[in-house]
């Protein structure tokens, strides 16, 4: 059964949650890939930040649509993007601003695993091949920040989510289900070669 998650999240929530976990994540969140990543651990952004604190980054490049009368946004394809990629910038990110999850695919390295467990956030894993069916869950485009500097894919998106699906895969106790995988296939492998 999956727990339903409502943003901003509290300290005691997020410190609630385990590896394995399945959650519903509802509220507002912003995406970011590497170059806002890159961009927000180096400076501070206010505008970034009176959003940020409790919520959760996506790491997401949506394809968006704009009606021509209204000029509001909408996600037509909002999937997760590789993680990995935000390692060098995401402990950063998480201290400056306040987040209290990551969201994304594939799972995130030891600095910021260290970072989820001192701040107090999780990581959530996202199924990836989906990104039409994430996009249903995305229900409004708040706004847009960075889009002239950073381009629709790697712009700054604040997003109201309802019942976003996702899994806790590294949490705030600092477990971290990707590096129980890892080294359980490593063990797998040493016992293959010993009975070859």
């Amino acid at each position: 059964m999956s727990k339903p998650l409502t943003l901003p999240l509290a300290d005691e929530a997020v410190r609630a949650l385990r590896v394995g976990d399945e959650v519903l994540v509802s509220g507002r969140l912003l995406t970011a890939r590497e170059k806002a990543h890159r961009l927000l651990a180096a400076q501070g952004d206010p505008a970034v930040a009176a959003l940020a604190r409790g919520s959760i980054v996506y790491h997401c490049g949506p394809v968006v649509s704009q009606d021509p009368r209204t000029r509001e946004y909408r996600f037509v394809a909002a999937g997760p993007t590789a993680s990995m990629r935000m390692e060098p910038f995401q402990a950063e990110v998480l201290a400056r601003y306040g987040f209290r999850g990551v969201l994304g695919k594939g799972g995130m390295g030891p600095r910021t695993l260290a970072a989820l467990r001192e701040r107090g956030a999780v990581y959530l894993h996202a199924v990836g091949s989906l990104a039409v069916v994430l996009a249903r869950s995305v229900v409004k485009v708040h706004g847009v920040h960075r889009l002239d500097e950073l381009g629709v894919p790697e712009a700054i998106w604040d997003v109201e989510v309802r019942d976003f699906p996702a899994v806790v895969t590294m949490d705030a106790q600092g477990t971290s289900l990707h590096e129980v995988i890892r080294e359980d296939a490593i063990a797998k492998e040493l016992v293959g070669r010993k009975a070859g």
